[in-house]
């Protein structure tokens, strides 16, 4: 249930209330194949990125399910091909908060000899403190770091798909507005793993300001590189997923997004708008919200924030 009004279409021509089947109406994807990360299935509470994959796929695309759980992944591509009977869905095990599953998925991807057009970056979580098998603060392993290496171990496969089809790579990281929110730092870059100062909003919210800085500097390298591949970040709006379920916090969410929250097909629609639609075209660098370009916080346009960003990333899986 959505309580606001309609809102007014930006100039894309959609606003907070399109669909993401509306954003993506008349589209062709058929030549396209996209990788879409933390696709969940749990009944009414399934995140947007089972209506991505689904929207993805009815669109023509063939669609990479990345999903932890197997046995979950496998009931969202049946309930997908149950409604399309010509989707074209694959399902690939992938834990995002361990370097080496990352490693292993895009090993075992490449070696698939599949073009890639599309990277969506979806997966998230909320949790209270806790370490990866990498000795790394989860939330931060899951949502940035596993995203930041599998991307740069699909990077080649995207340009070489770009090159030779003379079809625009799209990477898209899943954002939110809630990077504002972050630690005054921004990024605790020597107090990642500091339990006695770990803050819940504050660490979703840093790891949700690294997705935008990922995706700027990952965007200007691309430009420097001068190849046809792009890569935006966007703030999906307030959805009612199950994103903090395992936290004192997940009752209230789902109260919560009952009453004022978007619906997934309005929650995916950004996402879908960002990944297919010829407006898009040439766009890089950007923060979406509501299917139209926006303003993220300065922290988040710091180039040298986000260079920092990036060289600590690479080291932290180095040693991973």
């Amino acid at each position: 249930m959505w309580l606001f009004r309609r809102s007014k279409n930006g100039p894309s021509g959609f606003s907070s209330s399109s669909t993401s089947e509306e954003v993506t109406h008349g589209i062709d994807a058929s030549a396209l194949t996209a990788i879409v990360t933390g696709v969940r299935f749990a009944g009414a509470s399934s995140g947007i990125g089972v209506e991505t994959a689904r929207v993805l796929a009815l669109r023509g695309a063939h669609v990479i399910m990345a999903v932890r759980n197997m046995t979950a992944g496998r009931a969202v591509k049946d309930a997908i091909v149950k409604e399309n009977h010509n989707a074209k869905v694959d399902v690939m095990e992938l834990d995002l908060s361990s370097m080496a599953s990352v490693r292993k998925f895009a090993t075992e991807f490449n070696s698939l000899d599949l073009p890639l057009n599309i990277l969506i970056n979806n997966a998230g979580v909320g949790t209270s403190f806790k370490l990866s098998k990498d000795n790394i603060e989860l939330v931060f392993a899951t949502n940035h770091l596993g995203h930041f290496l599998l991307t740069e171990l699909l990077l080649e496969t995207m340009k070489n798909t770009a090159c030779q089809s003379n079809i625009e790579g799209r990477i898209i990281n899943l954002s939110s507005d809630l990077h504002k929110f972050s630690y005054d730092e921004g990024i605790r870059f020597d107090k990642l793993n500091d339990e006695l100062g770990y803050n819940i909003w504050k660490s979703y919210s840093q790891s949700k300001l690294a997705n935008i800085l990922h995706a700027n500097e990952l965007a200007r390298r691309l430009k420097e590189d001068g190849v046809q591949v792009t890569a935006n970040s966007l703030h999906p709006g307030a959805v009612a997923t199950n994103i903090f379920r395992n936290t004192f916090l997940s009752g209230f969410v789902s109260t919560l997004g009952k009453l004022v929250f978007k619906n997934v097909q309005q929650g995916a629609s950004t996402t879908c708008y960002i990944a297919l639609h010829p407006n898009v075209k040439g766009v890089s660098g950007e923060y979406f919200k509501d299917n139209n370009i926006s303003k993220s916080d300065p922290k988040a346009q710091d180039t040298e924030l986000a260079k920092k960003l990036w060289d600590f990333s690479l080291k932290l899986i180095h040693h991973a």
